[in-house]
Order: C-alpha cells, then structure tokens, then sequence
C-alpha cells in the first residue's frame, strides 16, 4: 500500500481535467519519508498555484508528495505516480490527466505518461538515464531544463526528447542561466509549464482560457 500524499491546490466540481504535480529530492544514505517542508516539495507550491491560476477554475490541480524520498529498487516515485494516476481516476472518472514533475519528478512523470489516462506532460530540469524514453502516442510533453543545471544533465534531457518525439509531440525549451532548483528564473519555468498544461490539458473540455 503506497504511503504517499495527495494534497489538494484547486478542485472544482466538475473539472475538464486533472493536474499531478510531482517533486523530486533525492535520496539519503538511510530510506527517509518525505517531509513536506523539504526544499524540494516547497519549490513545487508556487508552480502548482501558477497552473492552477492558468486553469482559471476549470483544472483541478493536486499536489504529490511520495512515500520516500529519492529512488531506489523497493518503491520509487514511478509507484507513487501511477498509485496518484489511479486515486484522480476515481475521484474525477473520464478527465485527461497531466503529469507535472521537477527532477527524479520529472522522471516518474516521463516514465507514468504511458498510462491511459495522461495526455499531457511537462518535466522540469528532469532527473533521466539515457535509455528512459518508452513510446508515448499521442501525448504532449514538454521538457524545460537549464542550461546551468549541475545536478540533472541537460544532454541526457535532450536523448530521451529525442526518443520520445518519435511517437510523441514533444517540445523542449532551454533556460539561459537556469539551475536546478529553479530558484533563479523561477517564474520562467513556471509559467512554461503552466501555460503548456493551460493549453494541452484544456483544449480537452475546450473551457479552459487565458493568461497566468
């Protein structure tokens, strides 16, 4: 049974479409739960309320906190995802859902896309290994990574776009002078994924409108 979280930024009744908001953090030297005021959950807040904002009350937009912290062999973030993929199903039946996630987030957000219910993803100065990239049909993705990000590589970001685009309509977008916290140009990474989701997400019930 997943001992992960799903916390509530906006649910309307009657939402044209889901939001997953997923952060990354990685592991300690012993398996750790996750806090919800580690650094890595906080920097996901203001993205989730700035897509929730763009959603204009037609998006319901939950946020993600994983059973551990990192990845490891016994339970990773791809578990928590799909076990949240599953938990949105049930509360809002038949809605599109999007995959919003920053670096080993990113990664399980990537990697959750093949189920049946995502249609849209966006990954955040992703976490990857060269070989991730399963075929993707039909989905959007958008991949936003800084181009001074020492921790998540950029080069490994742009293989598996690269794969992915073989099936996928996949778009990545550079950060001149971003890093991989996001702190500094925030707002441009925020508002990309935003405004993608506004845009891919929201065509689906065709309501959803307007600028963040």
């Amino acid at each position: 049974m997943s001992g992960a979280r799903l916390i509530d930024v906006r649910t309307p009744s009657d939402p044209v479409g889901v939001v997953i908001v997923m952060h990354g953090g990685a592991s300690r030297r012993q398996r750790m739960m996750v806090s919800p005021a580690q650094l890595s959950v906080v920097r996901m807040i203001p993205v989730a309320r700035r897509i929730a904002r763009a959603g204009r009350r037609r998006l319901a937009v939950v946020r993600l906190l994983n059973s551990y912290r990192g990845w490891d062999s016994h339970h990773t973030p791809l578990d928590d995802a799909q076990w949240a993929i599953e938990q949105v199903r049930e509360r809002w039946p038949g809605r599109p859902v999007a995959l919003v996630g920053h670096s080993l987030g990113g990664r399980g957000a990537l990697l959750a896309a093949r189920h049946e219910a995502v249609t849209t993803v966006v990954a955040l100065n992703p976490w990857v290994y060269p070989d991730d990239g399963a075929p993707l049909p039909g989905r959007s993705v958008l991949v936003v990574h800084g181009d001074q990000d020492r921790i998540a590589s950029l080069s490994r970001a742009r293989q598996v776009a690269e794969r992915l685009s073989r099936s996928a309509d996949v778009t990545v977008r550079v950060v001149e002078g971003g890093k991989h916290a996001m702190l500094r140009h925030g707002r441009v990474f925020e508002t990309a994924a935003a405004e993608f989701v506004r845009d891919h997400l929201g065509d689906a019930g065709g309501h959803v409108g307007g600028g963040v």
